[in-house]
């Protein structure tokens, strides 16, 4: 039976809309209802030329000035929609760079998500694409079209995040996508270390396709108690032994997502990387998903059902491995190219 996602009438409009400025992210961000994240940074010098001719070896050439981060999330009646333009609110590692020869890119990312979510009968896998968007608007995108002898049909997809393949990840753990989209393989450091006592709290980092919300790998301890003391969120999947069986040959190593197994109870979560519970936006209590330090980092299965939205556009990847996920998430899903591209 379907169960709702419970959420708490408070935190709810029925439309929405609030601006979020780079002074915002020292202090507690809000997670429902709307963002507009317009971050920007910027320097001016107004010398005249004899205060510029005197001193100039006291004014170093200021580093350019980063693009801004913008994100739009309004309630429309039973539904979140989100607009973003893909570009972080911190600073990223240098692209292009050995592993990735793309550079950072705006994104035209139009999303939309259901505000009560219902679980589906059976958890919906995928190999490739966009899972859910960060309060950002950076997306969570965990796979790589990566492959043993590059060939998709293999079944055996590089894992991006373990893998001996160098894709170029930065700091934050992520890259770039050939269309300019920078996007997180693991937990986005970088949008963490500008929320304040983050570590004291749990912490909304982003929406899922299927509407649940994505958490920071902490959580109370007791799922329904939202005074009980936090504790980490552990994945419930680990390391096979032995040589591999069949496909690349050698031990298993974690070069491949294959190379991982979920085992019910190693952990503290399910199979999607989530559990139900109470969260603060949450009072009544929903599923959550959760990026976590180890595999599957970003999770690899949805408990519900993804928007249409999300969907690849033109149907499914050529070269899809046969008998794989029932789901095809696109990196470039759900945006249009900006007006400058092709």
């Amino acid at each position: 039976m379907n169960k709702p996602a419970a959420e708490d009438p408070s935190t709810r409009s029925s439309r929405s809309k609030e601006a979020l400025t780079s002074s915002h992210q020292g202090s507690e961000p809000p997670h429902v209802g709307c963002y507009n994240f317009c971050l920007c940074a910027s320097l001016s010098f107004l010398l005249t030329n004899a205060l510029l001719n005197a001193h100039a070896q006291d004014f170093p050439n200021p580093a350019p000035a980063r693009s801004s981060s913008q994100i739009e999330i309004t309630t429309e009646g039973n539904y979140r929609i989100i607009h973003a333009n893909g570009l972080p609110d911190h600073t990223p590692g240098r692209f292009p760079n050995p592993g990735n020869p793309n550079s950072i890119a705006a994104q035209h990312y139009n999303f939309r998500v259901p505000l009560n979510p219902q679980v589906a009968d059976k958890p919906t896998p995928f190999a490739l694409g966009i899972f859910g968007i960060a309060i950002n608007g950076v997306v969570f995108d965990p796979g790589a079209n990566e492959w043993w002898n590059d060939d998709p049909r293999s079944g055996w997809q590089y894992e991006p995040m373990t893998g001996p393949r160098k894709l170029g990840i930065d700091q934050d753990n992520a890259h770039v996508q050939p269309t300019g989209a920078y996007h997180y393989h693991g937990l986005p450091s970088g949008l963490l270390a500008n929320v304040r006592g983050a570590k004291q709290r749990m912490v909304l980092i982003g929406w899922a396709a299927d509407g649940f919300p994505i958490y920071a790998p902490w959580a109370y301890s007791d799922p329904n108690n939202t005074k009980s003391s936090l504790a980490p969120m552990k994945s419930s999947y680990h390391l096979k032994s032995g040589p591999r069986a069949d496909g690349p040959p050698g031990n298993y190593d974690g070069s491949f997502v294959k190379d991982f197994e979920y085992v019910a109870g190693l952990g503290n979560l399910d199979e999607c990387n989530g559990r139900f519970g109470v969260t603060p936006e949450f009072a009544n209590g929903t599923y959550q998903y959760f990026v976590t330090t180890n595999f599957p980092f970003i999770p690899r299965m949805f408990h519900g059902a993804p928007d249409p939205s999300w969907l690849r556009r033109g149907g499914p990847p050529q070269g899809r491995p046969p008998g794989g996920p029932n789901f095809s998430l696109a990196p470039g899903a759900g945006f249009r190219p900006p007006p400058d591209q092709p």
